[in-house]
């Protein structure tokens, strides 16, 4: 299992969401951290990976032994920016 981090940018957004939505996200983060397992892409034109949880997205980094959570919200046009 890799450990899991959440910037504090992260952590403000995560708890701006409604609580359905943060046990969605939070479910997918510590199910990719144990299994690897989940709807993940690398981004393109930047570092960093995307984890997709229903309509939410969740950039992140990682190596070996962490994920960092970089930022969480609602998929739209502005996610990625």
């Amino acid at each position: 299992m890799k450990t899991l981090i959440y910037s504090d940018r992260a952590i403000k957004q995560l708890d701006a969401l409604p609580l359905s939505a943060q046990e969605q996200v939070t479910g997918a983060l510590e199910q990719y951290a144990m299994h690897g397992v989940g709807d993940v892409k690398k981004l393109s034109g930047r570092e960093g990976y995307r984890l997709r949880a229903g309509n939410y997205r969740v950039v992140f980094s990682e190596d070996q032994i962490t994920v960092i959570a970089v930022y969480v919200g609602r998929r739209d046009t502005t996610t990625y920016r």
